[in-house]
């Protein structure tokens, strides 16, 4: 029965230690930054007779998250007011004004993905998120092509494509002479192999 005792006892104290004992520390989320050197992000929008109007977005952020579970989420932050229609000075101004990007009232566009398993990256396929654009915030995909290369983001692009309606956001100015749609282009490289 002394017996017995004791060994309750010890039980009872490992329980109260054990309630006492700090959980571990979740571990710390691994982030891979992009380069933003060898990265690449436009933008594309068609004339009603067909011609291809290709922007250029010179200062942009971006991100991948990497969750405990495996997946990964992505954040990006495009910077208007440095939009650029390359050899086009009229156009850029034009699309950094109040009729398209409104740069001045609103100097970033934003795109947050849900979670994603990374081997869409490798086969390709959707990346659901949302884009705030002009203080507008809708869903949006981005669809992935598949992978040119076995390590894609360090030894080739990730190319991505998302496609907009620009009168969703409030963009709807020039109907007559321009598509309703944007296409936004994403060739990605990240900054450096992860650590095994």
């Amino acid at each position: 029965m002394a017996v017995v005792r004791v060994l309750l006892g010890c039980l009872l104290a490992l329980a109260a230690e054990a309630a006492c004992a700090e959980p571990p520390a979740p571990a710390p989320r691994q982030v891979l930054e992009f380069d933003t050197a060898r990265s690449r992000f436009g933008f594309e929008i068609r004339t009603r007779l067909g011609q291809r109007i290709e922007g250029v977005f010179p200062r942009f952020e971006g991100r991948i998250e990497v969750l405990s579970d495996g997946r990964h989420q992505v954040h990006l932050r495009m910077f208007t007011r440095y939009v650029e229609i390359p050899g086009k000075s009229r156009y850029t101004g034009w699309m950094r004004g109040e009729e398209f990007f409104d740069s001045a009232r609103y100097p970033v566009v934003e795109f947050d993905s849900v979670p994603y398993w990374p081997e869409v990256v490798d086969k390709g396929g959707g990346v659901e998120g949302r884009l705030i654009l002009r203080g507008v915030s809708h869903p949006e995909t981005l669809r992935v092509e598949p992978a040119e290369c076995p390590r894609a983001g360090y030894d080739c692009d990730v190319v991505s494509r998302g496609n907009v309606q620009r009168g969703r956001y409030g963009m709807d100015s020039w109907q007559l002479a321009l598509s309703d749609r944007v296409t936004f282009v994403l060739r990605a490289r990240l900054s450096e192999a992860p650590k095994p």
